[in-house]
């Protein structure tokens, strides 16, 4: 099993920043990608950003290129996202997400991020 922890949401006017920690426990060794998801109000979760901890290689939804960069410290099992040059429309709970190597898939319980315009 894993467990994941978000923390870091918030409100923030738009133009803001807000970073966003995702703490890892349980069988960590076993995790080979995370990443963060968002799903606003009415609408499907969507991919934001994935990172391969092992490599550090990244992936962004084209929606948050140059303005979101997600991180992370395998000393401290945490996930990063910083996000940067906040809209409105980046309203939505964030997820942070976890799949094993053995394809196992694990979700925290979401930390709700709101941009005021």
């Amino acid at each position: 099993q894993v467990q994941l922890v978000e923390s870091g949401g918030g409100l923030v006017q738009a133009g803001g920043s807000l970073r966003l920690s995702c703490a890892a426990s349980g069988r960590i060794f076993s995790i080979n990608v995370m990443g963060w998801y968002r799903q606003a109000p009415g609408k499907q979760r969507e991919l934001v950003a994935t990172i391969i901890c092992s490599s550090g290689w990244t992936n962004y939804a084209d929606s948050v290129k140059g303005r979101f960069t997600i991180s992370r410290d395998n000393a401290k099992k945490t996930v990063y996202l910083q996000m940067n040059s906040l809209k409105p429309e980046d309203t939505a709970v964030y997820f942070c997400n976890a799949i094993t190597t053995w394809g196992e898939d694990y979700w925290g319980q979401g930390t709700q991020v709101t941009v005021s315009s």
